[in-house]
């Protein structure tokens, strides 16, 4: 999926054309959620401080900066914070990812904000939220699941829990949780021409994600420690395990008719424990472990492929990028050398695209000015 230069000012073709979302430069999840709008069509605006950001990587590099424009403003210099809220006032949408209160010290809080541009949706991404006893604390992804009972929820039974990266919290309970809310607040910000305040909180959204989660233990199926479950690796035929060369096959054969073609084409035999049998769930998992232990990965591989065994390869990065079924659909593509994946989800009528790449700071001051109608903005067209 080629970015298109020819792309007029920041305007898309997805779904999202036509909307602008001003966003307050950042890390993490308020920068990803501003990318899933741009790569839908909308035509983003990032207010880069001069500089840049202290941590993370080089704007050339930071592909959450795709789709994107950036302007460079001072927001401790005389007029800076006027210039956002000139920008504000133009806007359909609004991320910001500082502490509470940071935003309203600078001038750029959203009472001033809304009383630019009543019909505003000024989305706040944090750990903890707007208030309670955590709000103002410093925070990360893995302190967010932790508090929110999900870090405790993954791993094995008699190892510490693992770390899905910032995945789970950053980007599932926080990026996406901000972009569902600010979508929302549109709908009915176009409907009443009212605006409002979104408080997406990754603890939140973690904890929303789990809903299901707390169905099951109110009701007596589920155990609240990890690894004895029937989605956690507690059952055999759901885990996952080591192969020959040192890697590793994922098995989620969890309905009957799937694990009755499982078992058949891994050999365990007539005599096997049965798949649900929780007095021989441990003999069973060692029976499975050694039969994958017996060939490599990529022989199990054609042992499975083309079967309902619901059984797969665990991949690096790479590997997943190379995989035929992802390269047919183009879930990755390439730009500038750089892999990266490609726009989600998809639309038949308004496809999301790569129009840009990563914005650097100050890149599009002038551009901006000229196509969001604010002559005062001013900067550097480079950090």
């Amino acid at each position: 999926m080629p970015i298109d230069p020819a792309a007029p000012g920041g305007a898309g073709r997805g779904p999202l054309a036509g909307v602008r979302v001003l966003e307050l430069a950042g890390i993490g999840p308020g920068p990803f959620a501003a990318m899933l709008l741009a790569d839908l069509g909308a035509d983003v605006v990032r207010v880069d401080r001069p500089g840049g950001a202290a941590i993370g990587p080089a704007p050339a590099a930071d592909l959450t900066n795709r789709n994107k424009r950036s302007v460079v403003v001072d927001l401790k210099a005389s007029g800076g914070a006027a210039q956002v809220l000139d920008l504000a006032a133009r806007a359909d949408l609004l991320v910001e990812g500082y502490r509470p209160g940071v935003a309203e010290r600078l001038g750029i809080g959203p009472d001033a904000c809304l009383a630019r541009n009543p019909a505003l949706v000024y989305g706040r991404m944090t750990g903890w939220g707007q208030d309670g006893p955590l709000a103002a604390s410093a925070g990360h992804d893995i302190g967010y699941l932790a508090t929110a009972g999900l870090l405790g929820m993954i791993g094995a039974p008699d190892g510490p829990p693992a770390i899905p990266a910032n995945l789970l919290g950053d980007y599932a309970g926080g990026s996406l949780y901000l972009v569902v809310g600010l979508l929302a607040g549109l709908h009915h910000a176009r409907a009443t021409g009212t605006g409002q305040v979104v408080d997406a909180a990754i603890v939140d959204g973690a904890a929303h994600l789990s809903t299901m989660l707390w169905g099951l233990l109110a009701n007596g199926q589920w155990q609240d420690r990890r690894g004895t479950n029937l989605l956690d690796g507690g059952l055999p035929g759901y885990s996952v395990y080591r192969t020959a060369d040192g890697a590793h096959m994922a098995v989620g054969a969890l309905e009957p008719q799937f694990y009755t073609e499982f078992a058949e084409l891994l050999g365990l035999g007539a005599d096997a424990p049965g798949p649900y049998d929780p007095e021989r769930a441990g003999e069973l998992r060692e029976l499975i472990a050694a039969r994958f232990a017996s060939r490599t990965q990529a022989e199990w591989v054609k042992v499975f492929e083309g079967s309902d065994a619901c059984t797969a390869a665990v991949l690096t990065m790479r590997q997943a990028a190379a995989h035929p079924h992802l390269a047919a659909r183009g879930t990755y593509t390439e730009h500038g050398g750089v892999t990266q994946p490609a726009p989600a989800p998809r639309f038949s009528a308004t496809p999301g695209e790569l129009r840009r790449p990563p914005a650097l700071p100050g890149e599009h001051t002038a551009e901006v000015a000229r196509d969001w109608d604010v002559p005062g903005l001013a900067g550097p067209q480079h950090g």
